[in-house]
């Protein structure tokens, strides 16, 4: 049996509105980031999850709150998921930041990629090592992308508010087995 894993990016906030890097910031979902959840919730409901998981921020955990309670499933934490620090450039425009440093990964004090791939990996082998089901896991933009070009290098890793997309781990390893949009 294969386990899967729908990595599910959190509603909108009123900093992903006003394009500035969240981070570590701790922002509630706006009214549209709600609407988000709650399609993305329903839009899930016929996988079948088991359980869900989350990031401590307050936008995935109300994002997968919203995903449990309509699956009638458990959601619990999970500090592996958590954001990207952007360090003194959280809650800046980030097309300010990269027209400053070239780049978001060239910013000082921002936290590598390779870091956060060094947590959040070993978080989805354990996942995939004890559950042979589906699990949602809701994150963040910064964590999604960088999972998706390791596991399928050369696809675009941008992932949208709301949107997920579905990993499959069987004996071979993971494989992007699809991904949607609302």
């Amino acid at each position: 049996m294969t386990t899967r894993v729908l990595l599910v990016r959190h509603g909108r906030t009123a900093l992903n509105a006003a394009g500035r890097l969240r981070g570590l910031a701790n922002p509630e979902l706006d009214e549209v980031g709600v609407g988000q959840a709650s399609a993305a919730a329903l839009a899930l409901r016929p996988f079948g999850l088991d359980r869900v998981l989350s990031s401590p921020l307050h936008r995935a955990v109300h994002t997968a709150t919203i995903i449990a309670d309509v699956s009638g499933v458990p959601h619990s934490v999970d500090e592996a998921f958590n954001d990207r620090d952007y360090g003194p450039w959280t809650g800046h425009l980030k097309d300010e930041v990269v027209e400053q440093w070239g780049s978001v990964d060239a910013a000082p004090g921002v936290e590598a990629v390779e870091v956060v791939m060094a947590r959040v990996m070993p978080a989805l082998d354990a996942l995939a090592a004890e559950v042979d089901a589906t699990v949602a896991v809701v994150t963040h933009d910064a964590v999604i992308g960088p999972i998706l070009s390791a596991v399928q290098p050369g696809i675009d890793p941008t992932i949208d508010n709301g949107a997920w997309a579905v990993l499959a781990r069987d004996g071979e390893g993971w494989i992007v087995e699809s991904r949607s949009a609302l």
